[in-house]
């Protein structure tokens, strides 16, 4: 029986388990989703390992017509299993963390913190060994001609999947919305911190050769001294954004000029701190300004008509707040549902 056809999406959402309650296998859709609830390094707020669950509760809430992608979920949009052991494992090294920041955050330095140096060992290895399952499970849905999108999680996520992207890809570059760089080498000791993903990719994936910036608005001098001093990376800062607006300039015009900055095959990685903070008030580090989310809609939808392709992409820092407010949760699950159509449309 070919669910494309007898699925109807009118009904009431089925809580199945899937993301959007969708009843597609992993054998039957062009898409798989592959959640990674790991939040190790949160420096602020956490409980961004709880974003994948929480996402699936509230997006059998949504409606399926989608102006900017119609009837692409009819293609197939599949959940792979989730690993909880990547999620028993951050739990367990989260207490190693914690201990490391708060230590920092009274004053401590790196050069006399000899006697936390185990619990920041123990925490990078756990990163290396989450990066590598991430790898593997992305490299085999890629390997099956699968296109992939990845729910987090903390923004440390993804790194094994860009390298996987990249292997298979060869050149490409990333569109980045957030409203930090997360260009700082080993923020608070971390090699795989939130805070360095970027850092990360320019050193450890040479195929990346662009990373366009969106959104950003809370930075070091250390970051911006990086992306001054690297070709490989284009910022568009938050406020420059908005200046630019209150001058005149369409955030149409704007958005034609981030795009042109990308080649032709674009990965596309999503905080959803990138949007404005009324939209996701529980997320690990909120900040104020940002982008509102038919912003952030229409430049994602800019990139696919301008005819490049989505090679991948990742949606990370949802933090559910409490049971009883799933707001966080909301806003994510509509954004994951655009990128996903996005991501079929533009292949």
């Amino acid at each position: 029986m070919d669910k494309k056809t007898t699925y109807n999406p009118n009904d009431v959402g089925v809580d199945n388990g899937n993301y959007f309650g969708m009843p597609f296998t992993t054998d039957e859709a062009e898409l798989v989703l592959v959640s990674v609830p790991w939040d190790v390094t949160a420096s602020y707020g956490g409980g961004q390992s709880y974003g994948p669950d929480a996402i699936i509760g509230a997006s059998t809430q949504l409606d399926f017509y989608d102006a900017v992608s119609p009837d692409q979920w009819k293609r197939g949009i599949a959940t792979a299993p989730i690993d909880y052991t990547i999620q028993d494992h951050s739990a367990m090294l989260r207490g190693d963390a914690r201990r490391v920041i708060k230590y920092l955050e009274e004053g401590g330095t790196m050069l006399d913190a000899s006697l936390l140096s185990s619990r920041r060992s123990r925490v990078n290895s756990g990163s290396e060994k989450m990066n590598k399952a991430v790898y593997d499970q992305t490299k085999e849905w890629l390997d099956k001609g699968k296109l992939v999108g990845l729910v987090g999680g903390d923004h440390s996520t993804p790194l094994g999947f860009i390298k996987a992207l990249a292997e298979r890809h060869g050149s490409m570059g990333i569109l980045h919305i957030d409203a930090h760089c997360d260009l700082r080498h080993a923020y608070e000791g971390f090699t795989y911190s939130h805070a360095s993903i970027m850092y990360n990719v320019l050193n450890e994936v040479p195929q990346v050769e662009k990373i366009v910036q969106v959104g950003i608005r809370d930075y070091c001098d250390d970051e911006v001294e990086l992306a001054q001093s690297t070709p490989r990376v284009d910022q568009f800062a938050d406020y420059a954004i908005a200046a630019r607006a209150f001058e005149g300039t369409t955030w149409a015009q704007q958005c034609d000029e981030m795009v042109e900055c990308l080649p032709q095959k674009v990965y596309i990685s999503f905080d959803i701190d990138g949007l404005a903070a009324e939209n996701c008030p529980s997320t690990g580090t909120p900040v104020p300004g940002g982008l509102s989310f038919n912003q952030a809609v229409y430049l994602l939808d800019k990139v696919v008509r301008s005819g490049r392709k989505i090679v991948g992409f990742d949606l990370v820092e949802v933090a559910p707040a409490n049971k009883d407010d799933e707001w966080d949760a909301n806003v994510g699950a509509r954004m994951l549902y655009k990128l996903c159509g996005l991501i079929l449309k533009s292949n």
